[in-house]
């Protein structure tokens, strides 16, 4: 039994979380710290930074765990990687958490709002995946796993640039996976359904949460906490064969069909 927990284990792994300090993101940096991993984080938001720099325990910790980046433009990136290999050690599964969206008719969409969406939801994760997977595959080992979403299997209403992200970076996981796997690196991604986050508490209306719960197979939405299990998984070597696969996190909502 022993032996079979080990392989859920991620201790002596040093884990990075890009958009870490909020919504999924932090709860998938506090259950890698439960699994035993060394957990950094990464955002653009200091308080939230300072919050999930207390949760882990390392608030004033130097050199820290929080890293203040934003993650649009790739030399952010490079320079997050250079740092971070500096302070602490190479970084083996990176965490694509970053996203947002803007909930609005794909006619009134502008293109500053586009440019918003997309190089949150895509460029950052195109970029964080192939400088931390170029490190990766020079070392021969990582892992790499990118939050994507349910509008990566369909289209919504009101959510046209975000589920084009999302389409996008499915094709980027299987693409990494393809390219990499003969240098020992994973590439994965993990699709949650309606989780109960900041970022949709805020900006879905009422009619469509309720909407949402109705169509979920189990009648409501998922919890941030509910999503830990699935990364572990991912990040452990209890999944050392699985690659460029996609893990539905959904309470069966796309299993009910329409």
């Amino acid at each position: 039994m022993t032996h079979q927990a080990d392989r859920f284990s991620l201790a002596g792994r040093t884990t990075l979380i890009i958009g870490g300090s909020g919504g999924l993101g932090r709860a998938i940096a506090l259950g890698y710290a439960g699994a035993g991993a060394r957990v950094l984080v990464a955002g653009r938001d200091q308080s939230k930074l300072d919050r999930i720099s207390r949760e882990l325990g390392a608030e004033g910790a130097k050199p820290p765990v929080a890293y203040a980046a934003d993650v649009r433009a790739p030399s952010a990136i490079a320079d997050l990687a250079a740092q971070v290999e500096a302070d602490h050690a190479p970084v083996d599964v990176l965490v694509n958490c970053q996203g947002t969206t803007i909930i609005k008719p794909a006619i009134e969409v502008t293109e500053a709002e586009y440019d918003l969406i997309l190089d949150t939801n895509l460029k950052s994760v195109y970029f964080a995946c192939t400088e931390f997977g170029r490190r990766m595959c020079e070392r021969r080992a990582g892992v790499i796993i990118n939050i994507s979403s349910l509008a990566a299997r369909s289209g919504w209403a009101k959510a046209a640039p975000y589920c084009a992200t999302k389409w996008a970076v499915t094709g980027l996981t299987e693409t990494f996976a393809a390219e990499w796997g003969a240098f020992g690196v994973r590439v994965n991604a993990i699709a949650p359904g309606f989780f109960l986050t900041d970022l949709n508490r805020d900006r879905m209306s009422e009619d469509r949460k309720a909407e949402a719960r109705r169509r979920n197979a189990m009648q409501r939405m998922g919890e941030p906490q509910e999503l830990i299990g699935a990364a572990i998984y991912l990040a452990s070597p209890a999944a050392q064969f699985v690659s460029g696969a996609t893990l539905r996190v959904d309470g069966g909502y796309l299993a009910s069909g329409i």
